[in-house]
Parts: C-alpha cells; structure tokens; sequence
C-alpha cells in the first residue's frame, strides 16, 4: 500500500512509527470506546422554542444507526458520498456519524456556496444522499437535480416539506425508512470498514481553480481527535466534561474535527449555535452556555474586540479609563510573565477581579480556560488585545490536509506569536530555508490525509519522494522548537527588481497604525514598488452581514479626532477627505520609517468603496483574504497605480 492515493475505495499505508504507536481505529471502535464511558452523559444541546433539549451519547450513538441504516435503505454505495449542506445541529452530526457507519463517505458543503459550486462537490465525491437545512438550500439542490444521475434521496432536516417531491423527506420520515434493516447488516457494514480507508471529504476553498477534496482515513479522524486535542489540554470527560459552542461552519476542517469528532472522542457536550451567530447572536449563547473552551478564527476574535471597542468608545469618561487602566496592566503582566514586580502582579490581580472577569463574564468567557484561533494567522493587535483582558489566544496551525491541527499552542505550550509544537507524534520540516531560518514547512504524521478525490497529479505534486506532505506556507522554528508561520509562498511578492516581500508584517503594521482600517492588502508583484489597498472599518447589515457604507463606531471616533466630519466611506473617497487622506499617509509614512529597506516601502494607496465579504468574493469562507479575487475584481485600480 502506497502513502496516498486518489481513489475513494483505495487504502493507504499509514504512518505509524514510535513516536505514534497507537493502534488505529475506525469511528465507530471510536464511538463504542466513548460510549462504554459516556453513555449517559448529554452530548449535544440545542435550542427548540427557546429551550434546550438534550441527547445523550446513549441517545445519540442509537440515531447515528438509525440514520446509517436509513442510509443503506436509501441505495448508499460504499465510498459514495452523503452531502451535508446546512448551519450545525444534531442533524449535521447524526447525518454525518450515520455516513461514515453506513460505509460512505461524509461530505460537508458551504451554506454560502452557489447551485454550481454544490453540483460540482456532489458530482465529485457521487453523491447518493444530500441532506439540506432549509427551503432556501434545497432550493439550490432542485435546479441541478436532473444533472446528478447518482443523487437518490434528499432530507430535509430544518423546515417542513413545501412541496412534495418523489425522493424528498423530513429528518423525522428518514430516520423510520431503515426500520426493517436488521442489525447484523448494519453491524457486517461497521465490521468491514478499515482505519486505513477514507470517511471524511474536506474541499478546499481552492483560492485557485477547482475545489480539491482532501480525503481523510477513520485513522487520520481517530487518531487526530484524540492526541491533537490533547496537546491542546482537552480533558476527558472522566476528568471533567468540557462543554463547546458549534457554530463554524462544519464543512471546513477544524469545526468539525473540534465539534464533532473530538467531541465523540472525550465525552464532550456541544451546544449549538443559532444560525445568525456570526451576525451577533454568538454572545448571548456563549453567555448561556458558558463554554470551557471557545475556539474562533481570526475574524471572529477581531469581531468580538471591535464590538468591544464601540462600547467602550460610547461609555463615560471614568469607565473608559478603568478599562485601558485594566488592560495596560493585564497586558504587561501576560507580557512580561514572573518578571513584574510583585506589587504590579498585586494591581494586575486587583484589575483582573475588579474590571476584567466582568467583561469576561459580559462575553460569557467566565468559565472559558482555554481559547483557540487557527485557520489564518492573528494580528498582533488582535492578540495583545485579548491578552489585556487576560484571555491568551492559543494558535493551532494546519490545513485540510493535516486533519486541521499538527501545531498546537495551549496552557502549557504557549509562546506568542507561535503556533506552538508539532502535536506528540507528528513532526515538521523546513524546506530550502533561507540566511534567517525561514523556510517551507512540511508535514508528517499521522494527520496527513489521503490524498486528492480524482486528481491523482495533483495528490503528487502535494508530496515529495519520501512522502512528506508540502504546505506552501514558510515558517520558522526556534531553538526549543516552536513554530513560527510567516505566510504563504503564492503571497510573496516579488517585485520587478526581484527583491522578496512578504506582505502580510506590511499589511498587520498599517491596520495597527491606523484604527480605521479594517483589511490592508499590499501589491507589487513584478512590479516596480510597492501599492496598497485599503477598506475601512464599516458596520454590518443585521440582516445580511455585508458590509454597509457607514463607519463603525472606532472608525467615525477616529475621524473626530483628527478634524473629520465623515461617517461613511463614501463620503471620504468622494470627497477624498483631507484630514483623513492626510492621517493615512501619515500612518502608512509611520510604517515606511520602519521598513527593512526601501523596497519594503508603501509608495501608493487607494480606500476602496466598500469592505472586503465572502459574498463580495475578497475572502473566503473562513475569512482568509483571496489576493487573486481581489486583483482580478479591482484589476483598473490596480493599473492606474503603475501608469507612467
């Protein structure tokens, strides 16, 4: 057996060694393990008329077979796909364990994805069962029905049936259909089922071209869930039972490796969002639920320290300055470490109970120890922020291809900036580094997928000879062994003269000069210097969450104090507003001061007329800026930055 393939019936030789001798298991050994355990515990926790309703793992493992034998009723072909495509609920996972017992293949689709993009996911992976949330999502699946010669039932989990349609059911009509089913077929399904062999299908967001599906082993979900989370200090249940927050999207790797399959694996119980989280609701559940681990990508913490930052903008005089008194000496405290003085370790715990565990408590993070961010790196402004209100943001660092994370920060592995250690087991190489260390970080272990569903070309460009898996992002490592990731490869820019800029130090530098910006992209690429775009902090539709025309809160207090009068974008690029276009070139001139070189160096700006947004097609689905959409979408701004 080969260390990849590209064949969802294919199976591969997995990488175990003495670092990571564990004997590998299916989800369902998984499952069975963590039952005998948690059995009665409650599981997953969601909100029907205002009130939570509970399932235990008794409860839950029990409809996870009700649902794979309704599977097989249905005409699931071993390694076909079932395609998920809705916000998390109980229904998500139970869909998605169901698949894996029946011996398909789980498939999570983004809600934000167009029929097109749905077809071309359901086709690649032969999609025999979809399984939508609502109208609206079923809406996409009837116009590309008829061109999905291998879809053979759709459940409609969320909404009750408009209009009756032959092969269309309710959650509740599904999970009957597989009543006569016995046992034993089921059970002869499970029993044949190798950890070596694929279950789970990630897509990549695929900045560039198609969507690739990274095809993940039972040995790659088992073995991740269990030693991953526990570098991150996740405890078993028998220890104490941690209790979640889903609400990322589960299509993507690192929900659900956190909510779903780590959550089976220790016992944890998971409560799940309102579908308008990300649009403010996320609070008031954390509140709630009183999470003791939250995890969040990038945008998400900023989301929550800019929410901060209007109230603060808005409060009285005295209790502005009780908060920045609070978090200067939180911040110098968690900078610094033992080396304070014992009397400004005194005032720091004095700020700490006094201001800040109420602000915690506001965001309902009092019972939260460990937070963590990945997907995209976080600003140093972001990080600083939370460590002024003493909530250190532990980094994990991957991709689809590792299982989500093969670096992990947590208690007791914490340096800032870093994405901590490789997990017990994995390892990481740097590649071609250069005078300073920097150099393309590589994966092995028992996190590295499969291979790529149907691209066997590309599956091979993804490894080298020996079987390491390439990320195309340069990092660094330091003397103790910790993992620095400084950006991507494809960002580099190099300009005409052939000098190497990293854009993303440019880019964090200018948003933490200038209050007002919101994302910072710098371009050059085989140019004669250096350009930027810049988009300003704007509010949310409530409805919609686009980004409107006018200012935030942090953004119009910016403008007061420098002499503007604005409170929309449009009025500052219409008018190309003095006193803001001057405090700009201001702080990018600040930022120029401290460059490497001149090369390095800001020579000219543009405030575009509206923020950056999935639905704007500037980032993707996990917020990570899509520098080619970008040139490609303001390609004559660009251009007239390089007229002669």
């Amino acid at each position: 057996e080969s260390l990849w393939t590209s064949f969802a019936d294919g199976r591969v030789r997995l990488r175990i060694d003495k670092s990571c001798p564990q004997t590998p298991i299916t989800v369902h050994q998984m499952f069975k393990e963590s039952l005998e355990k948690y059995g009665s515990l409650n599981a997953l926790a969601s909100k029907k008329n205002g009130k939570w309703e509970k399932l235990t793992f008794s409860e839950y493992y029990c409809l996870s077979r009700k649902a794979a034998k309704s599977f097989l009723k249905l005409g699931l072909e071993r390694f076909h796909s079932v395609a998920i495509l809705g916000f998390n609920a109980p229904e998500w996972f139970i869909s998605a364990v169901g698949a894996v017992f029946a011996g398909g293949i789980v498939t999570g689709i983004y809600t934000t994805n167009s029929p097109e993009a749905c077809h071309y996911i359901a086709h690649d992976s032969k999609t025999n069962v979809m399984v939508v949330e609502n109208q609206k999502q079923l809406e996409k699946i009837m116009q590309i029905w008829d061109h999905l010669p291998q879809l053979k039932a759709v459940v409609l989990y969320k909404d009750s049936i408009a209009e009756r349609h032959p092969n269309l059911y309710t959650m509740e009509e599904f999970l009957e259909l597989g009543d006569d089913i016995p046992d034993t077929t089921l059970d002869d399904v499970i029993n044949s089922q190798k950890p070596n062999q694929c279950c789970v299908l990630i897509y990549t967001s695929g900045t560039t071209g198609k969507p690739k599906g990274a095809m993940l082993s039972h040995d790659n979900i088992t073995w991740t869930s269990a030693h991953c989370s526990r570098a991150g200090d996740m405890q078993p249940a028998e220890v104490q039972q941690e209790s979640i927050v889903s609400y990322l999207p589960l299509s993507h790797i690192a929900a659900q490796i956190y909510d779903l399959w780590t959550g089976i694996k220790w016992g944890e119980q998971v409560y799940f969002a309102e579908p308008d989280a990300l649009k403010g609701s996320l609070i008031n559940t954390l509140k709630e639920v009183q999470p003791t681990s939250h995890m969040g990508v990038p945008r998400v913490w900023e989301k929550i320290m800019e929410k901060i930052k209007d109230a603060s903008a808005q409060s009285g005089f005295l209790k502005k300055k009780m908060l920045s008194w609070a978090m200067a000496l939180s911040l110098e405290r968690n900078l610094n470490g033992s080396s304070s003085s014992d009397l400004k370790q005194l005032w720091a715990r004095l700020a700490d109970s006094l201001v800040l565990a109420k602000l915690r408590g506001a965001l309902g993070l009092s019972c939260c120890h460990k937070h963590f961010c990945g997907a995209a790196p976080l600003t140093t402004e972001t990080l600083h922020f939370f460590l002024g209100l003493n909530i250190p943001l532990y980094e994990a660092y991957g991709m689809s291809e590792t299982t989500g994370p093969h670096c992990l920060s947590g208690p007791h592995l914490y340096r800032q900036h870093s994405c901590g250690k490789p997990a017990p087991g994995c390892r990481v190489k740097l590649l071609d580094k250069d005078t300073e260390g920097h150099g393309e970080i590589c994966f092995w272990g028992r996190t590295v997928f499969m291979g790529y569903l149907n691209m066997e070309d590309r599956t091979k460009e993804a490894f080298d000879e020996e079987g390491w898996l390439h990320s195309g992002d340069l990092g660094k490592l330091d003397k103790d062994g910790f993992l620095y990731v400084t950006g991507r490869i494809k960002d580099l820019i190099i300009t005409a003269g052939g000098e190497n800029v990293p854009p993303v130090p440019i880019e964090d530098a200018v948003k933490k000069e200038l209050p007002i910006v919101s994302n910072a992209m710098v371009i050059g690429d085989k140019k004669k210097f250096l350009s930027m775009f810049l988009t300003l902090k704007t509010e949310l539709d409530p409805d919609t969450s686009e980004p409107t025309d006018i200012l935030t809160e942090q953004a119009r207090d910016f403008c007061q104090k420098i002499g503007s009068k604005a409170t929309r974008v449009s009025e500052i690029v219409a008018t190309r507003d003095q006193a803001v276009f001057l405090a700009i070139q201001e702080g990018i001139d600040r930022v120029n001061s401290t460059a490497t070189n001149r090369v390095h160096c800001i020579q000219k700006w543009r405030v575009l007329p509206r923020d950056f947004s999935i639905s704007g097609g500037e980032l993707g689905p996990t917020m990570k800026l899509k520098r080619l959409s970008v040139l490609e979408k303001y390609r004559e701004e660009v251009d007239s930055f390089y007229e002669e």
